[in-house]
């Protein structure tokens, strides 16, 4: 035990849950009982820690019980804290070192003493509508504590709890990814594993978006400093303002980093000149930046395009871009077939397409194969690319045929130099399945459909995202051949575990998956089997539908 927490919480808990009072021992009981009290005066005072914790180290003398969960790492930097109540702080660490004291003296009875006191005035706490990051925090010290002593549907309770409370928690709440680390670990130790993948999932994205933002803080000092020291247009501020640019595109705060970029393309335009490749460069990084401002996203399903975009900034992306191609294809130091010069003329074809410009765009992409085809041969996997790009543009048009004709050149040539059953071919395997169902060839889509799903199996396993995809694609296949309900409904489970996994419980791809499954379930007859999925699914549009409205 020793081993395990230098301490359990930093700068946690504003508000009173649990008042420690020490009672005098009576006869051989030496049990600390934690009250609830509801006028504390906290201190200002605040401590970091930092836990380490794996479920072997939670056992004293002996074996652990249950799974064995990876190394547990907690605690941010103090500066990405709210600073909170150091008393309440402290009296939680003082309960865990209690109890791992008295299992280590071998008071057991002691501890499951403590333990339950606390842990029944929490849970009136809870009952009472107290569901904050301090019932978080101290259920997570409980918790930890039932785990040392080897008590797992305890901890399974508590656990139970902590989740319905986290839940709601926004996650700039002080130390909930210490919180989460741990529900991670104990959550595995238990064989939950859905469970588990998803709190560390959640702590993850906490801990980077904290690291993200104590980043963003340095680049632009840094930023001061050279302009303070070598003036606002000074060449080196171009290395930094790129680095915080991209980190504010990963962030989400596109037109901040398009700020940043077109600070870099004027600084490079008064010192090189508006035909510098590296002008060029900065022009595309400004392009991104106006589709990320831009929202611009489509989502191809079948034969179906769901698009919003911003055509103001779309089209100011797309004058980027061309001006960005024109600068760069007259470099001399950049090759006509660059790999850059590539990315760029299909990043400027999808966004064509995006605003309904499919001709300009298919001349792009046709531009890019005829490139291909002259440097590198046909054999070399670009090509196949381009060709299958080039497919689903004709797709996007409803010309299915050509579209057929081109995916089937790239089966052709992925076979010849992959093999049948590399995963890579299913790719344009499943394109050609969505339009050969595009043009009723619903055999020959189906079996496509399947074959897709057979490889992928093997190379993903069962419950992969990409076997999900395949899923999707046979379901709506298997519905118009009109296969049997039954085996509808069994596909469509499977593919609502698979996305609830990726996806998370709820998103938009769970919700319309779970329409499909009450659907089936009406159809079938089964309501018994139905509500639950119908109680689901009522819940999640009631909460979409509250932060639409907000």
């Amino acid at each position: 035990m020793s081993g395990l927490c230098r301490s359990i919480h930093s700068d946690l808990l504003q508000k009173n849950i649990i008042d420690f009072s020490l009672h005098p021992p009576k006869g051989k009981c030496n049990t600390r009982l934690y009250v609830v009290s509801n006028g504390i005066s906290l201190s200002s005072r605040c401590l970091v820690f930092r836990c380490y914790a794996t479920t072997e180290s939670l056992h004293v003398g002996g074996t652990t019980r249950g799974s064995q969960a990876s190394p547990v790492a907690s605690g941010s930097d103090k500066s990405q804290r709210k600073h909170l109540g150091g008393d309440l702080e402290m009296q939680l660490e003082e309960l865990f070192s209690e109890i791992k004291s008295m299992i280590r003296m071998g008071n057991k009875g002691d501890a499951v003493d403590l333990l339950e006191a606390n842990y029944e005035a929490v849970r009136e706490e809870v009952i009472a509508g107290g569901k904050t990051i301090e019932e978080a925090a101290t259920l997570d010290v409980i918790a930890l504590g039932y785990m040392a002593i080897g008590d797992l549907k305890m901890v399974e309770s508590v656990l139970n709890m902590m989740d319905e409370i986290v839940h709601d928690l926004r996650d700039d709440e002080p130390l909930l990814d210490s919180i989460l680390t741990h529900m991670g670990s104990m959550h595995s130790a238990l064989g939950r594993f859905e469970n588990s993948m998803l709190s560390y999932k959640r702590a993850l994205e906490i801990t980077e978006r904290n690291h993200a933002t104590k980043a963003i803080d340095i680049y632009h000092r840094a930023i001061s400093i050279l302009e303070s020291n070598m003036g606002a247009e000074s060449k080196e501020l171009a290395v930094p303002l790129n680095a915080l640019g991209n980190l504010l595109m990963e962030e989400g705060k596109a037109e901040d980093a398009g700020t940043a970029f077109l600070r870099i393309i004027g600084i490079y335009t008064k010192l090189y000149g508006k035909d510098d490749e590296r002008v060029g460069m900065a022009m595309c990084s400004l392009a991104s930046a106006k589709c990320a401002k831009g929202k611009i996203m489509f989502f191809v399903f079948l034969s179906h395009i769901y698009m919003s975009t911003d055509f103001g900034d779309a089209e100011a992306a797309i004058d980027l871009y061309r001006n960005a191609l024109q600068v760069l294809e007259q470099s001399e130091s950049m090759n006509l077939d660059d790999s850059l010069l590539e990315k760029i003329r299909v990043d400027l074809a999808e966004l064509l397409h995006v605003v309904g410009r499919a001709t300009e765009g298919r001349k792009l992409l046709e531009e890019c194969l005829s490139i291909v085809k002259k440097y590198k041969g046909e054999e070399d996997p670009s090509f196949v690319t381009h060709l299958t790009n080039l497919a689903t543009s004709y797709s996007r048009s409803k010309n299915y045929a050509e579209a057929e004709r081109l995916l089937r050149s790239s089966l052709r040539i992925l076979k010849k130099t992959v093999g049948p059953d590399d995963p890579s071919i299913t790719f344009a395997m499943l394109q050609l399945a969505v339009t050969l169902y595009n043009l009723k060839q619903d055999e020959e889509a189906e079996q496509m459909a399947l074959e897709v799903l057979r490889i992928r199996e093997k190379a993903f396993g069962d419950a992969s995202l990409p076997v999900g995809e395949a899923l999707e694609c046979l379901i709506c296949i298997q519905k118009r051949v009109g296969r049997d309900d039954g085996e509808m409904l069994e596909l469509l489970k499977r593919n609502l575990s698979i996305q609830e996994k990726a996806f998370g419980h709820e998103s938009e791809q769970v919700i319309e998956t779970l329409k499909k499954i009450v659907f089936y379930m009406d159809k079938m007859g089964i309501k018994d089997q139905k509500f639950p999925f119908q109680r689901r699914l009522s819940s999640l549009r009631n909460k979409f539908k509250q932060q639409v409205q907000y």
